[in-house]
C-alpha cells in the first residue's frame, strides 16, 4: 500500500499543526484556544472498542490531577460527533474498576475524513488504513510538541507514565534540570553537565551538600516533591491572576 506523503509526520519540537474542528464539548481552534495551557491530544482507533473504553474511564478519573497540572485532554478518532455522543452514553452505564455512572467531560474530535489524523501521523498504514493507533501527543502552553507517545491498537496506554513524563517536562521547565531514568517527583534529578574546563573543575571540587557528584558530566541534586508540586502550582496561580 503506498504511503500518503501529503503530510509530514511532527516530530518533537515542532510547532503542534493547527486545525479547526467541531467536537463532542463544540467547536475548537487548536492550539489557540489552548494557549497557556499544557494539552494531551490523543487518538484512539474506535468508538464502542473495549480497551478505548477503559482507557477513556481512566483518563476522566484523572482529570482533576490533569488540571492541577495546568493539562488540558482532548481526543481524537476516526468517528463522527454523532458516534462519539452515543459511545459516552453508553459509557455512563458501565462500571470498571471502582469506576460507574462516569460521564466523559473532555472533547473528542470529529475527524470522519482522517485529516487531522494525517496531519499527527496517527494513521500507521501498516497497523491499520483507517483507524489511528493510540498515539499521545503532549503540547506545552506555546503550542510546542515536548513528548510523543505512539500504542499499538491491542495495547493499552500506561496513564501513570503519561502523568509523570508531564510533571518530569514541567519540572525540567520550572527549574532548569533534567530527569535521570525512571524518576518521579522526589528523587534527585540531574544538573547540566560542564562545558568549559573550569565549570568542570569547579563542579569536581564543588562542596554543596544538595549535590552528589558521580562524575564531572553526571552530577544529582535533591529536589523534594514538595517544592516540585509547590512551585508548580504557584506557575499555575500565577497564570489564573492575568
Amino acid at each position: 500500500m503506498q504511503e500518503d506523503t501529503q503530510y509530514q509526520m511532527p516530530l518533537i519540537g515542532d510547532k503542534a499543526p493547527e486545525f479547526i474542528a467541531n467536537t463532542t464539548c463544540g467547536k475548537v481552534n487548536f492550539p489557540s484556544d489552548y494557549s497557556g495551557k499544557w494539552v494531551i491530544l490523543f487518538s484512539h482507533p474506535a468508538d464502542f472498542t473495549p480497551v478505548c473504553t477503559t482507557e477513556f474511564m481512566t483518563f476522566q478519573s484523572m482529570i482533576k490531577d490533569f488540571a492541577a497540572l495546568n493539562t488540558e485532554l482532548i481526543g481524537l478518532s476516526v468517528g463522527t460527533l454523532t458516534g462519539h455522543l452515543a459511545w459516552i452514553e453508553s459509557i455512563k452505564n458501565l462500571k470498571y474498576k471502582d469506576w460507574e455512572n462516569m460521564e466523559i467531560t473532555f472533547p473528542i474530535i470529529d475527524d470522519m475524513n482522517m485529516e487531522i489524523a494525517k496531519k499527527y501521523g496517527m494513521i500507521h498504514s501498516h497497523a491499520s488504513s483507517n483507524k489511528t493507533v493510540r498515539a499521545v501527543f503532549i503540547i506545552d502552553p506555546n503550542g510546542i510538541i515536548r513528548t510523543i507517545l505512539y500504542y499499538p491498537l491491542t495495547t493499552g496506554r500506561n496513564f501513570d507514565e503519561i502523568k509523570r513524563t508531564l510533571i518530569a517536562l514541567q519540572t525540567s521547565d520550572a527549574f532548569k534540570v533534567s530527569t535521570p531514568a525512571d524518576w518521579h517527583p522526589g528523587d534527585d534529578v540531574v544538573v547540566s553537565a560542564p562545558s568549559t574546563v573550569e565549570e568542570m573543575n569547579d563542579r569536581l571540587k564543588t562542596k554543596n551538600k544538595n549535590m552528589d557528584v558521580k562524575a564531572w558530566f553526571l552530577t544529582l541534586q535533591k529536589l523534594s516533591k514538595n517544592s516540585i508540586m509547590e512551585k508548580l502550582q504557584k506557575k499555575l496561580t500565577a497564570k489564573k491572576r492575568k
